[in-house]
């Protein structure tokens, strides 16, 4: 049984009880897209749950005739995510949850390290594209929206869409590929 996420989230705008099935269906995909957006866990946690809290006091402004609410909800993540930028000015920070990983209390250092290194060439690998270029891998892969849903959340068409992610990828592939020479 496939939900719908339309009528639900009328119903929540009613009924705040209906609004925890909303945020236990969404919540790994926003989760993963403000991920895909920012430099670690806990930050991607309190953006998530800053995304939630402005979908709870915006979601009687949803019509279910202007689209789908997975995009709704995804341009108002976007929305939330591009204001954290703003505000944080692009410093980078050293978080807690790096230095405990850094310093792990695992029995097998060298898999850690091993998967420590490639968590860090592929987010420096992310760090090297434009926002916009992550901005939509993030949309498409830790939001898990389709290229026409994201067309449509962006302002961009469908195919400039395909075609972005598509160059992106390779450059994602070409700049990890070097990293291991």
């Amino acid at each position: 049984m496939t939900l719908d996420e339309s009528a639900l989230a009328i119903q929540a705008a009613q009924d705040s009880a209906a609004f925890g099935e909303l945020y236990d269906h969404f919540f790994p995909r926003v989760f993963n897209y403000a991920r895909y957006r920012c430099d670690d866990d806990l930050t991607a946690d309190d953006l998530t749950a800053h995304i939630f809290e402005r979908a709870l006091t915006r979601l009687d402004q949803y019509t279910p005739e202007k689209g789908p609410f997975a995009p709704w909800l995804f341009a108002l993540a976007r929305n939330v995510v591009n204001d954290y930028w703003r505000r944080a000015q692009r410093h980078r920070w050293v978080s807690l949850d790096f230095l405990r990983r850094v310093a792990s209390p695992d029995p097998d250092p060298e898999a850690r390290l091993v998967a420590s290194e490639a968590e860090r060439e592929l987010l420096a690998a992310l760090g090297e594209l434009n926002p916009r270029e992550r901005d939509l891998l993030g949309l498409k892969f830790a939001a898990r929206l389709t290229n026409r849903q994201i067309a449509k959340t962006t302002g961009l068409s469908e195919s400039n869409v395909s075609v972005i992610i598509y160059r992106t990828v390779g450059k994602l592939r070409e700049g990890l590929t070097e990293t291991e020479r």
